[in-house]
């Protein structure tokens, strides 16, 4: 989930660094994925808003649990959304 400015909220709408964060993230670098968000005053918003998926997908064991994950995050959104 976006935490810049222009797509907060937003899924599937990350920027760059947000991506890059996530990747290194996911792949055990997270010290590196802090420090690429550090430069950004919202940076840190980032990992609150998806620190528990991205936890997640850390420890998939394969496509499957990555479609599992995917989805729970859809439906979590989607279940803010609704009034």
């Amino acid at each position: 989930m976006a935490s810049n400015p222009v797509n907060f909220g937003k899924l599937t709408k990350l920027s760059t660094a947000e991506a890059l964060a996530a990747a290194l993230y996911i792949a055990g670098f997270k010290d590196s994925a802090e420090e690429i968000l550090s430069i950004f005053t919202w940076g840190h918003t980032f990992f609150e808003l998806n620190k528990p998926f991205l936890d997640k997908y850390t420890v998939a064991k394969d496509s499957e649990d990555i479609i599992k994950i995917q989805k729970m995050l859809f439906e979590s959104n989607s279940n803010k959304s609704k009034p």
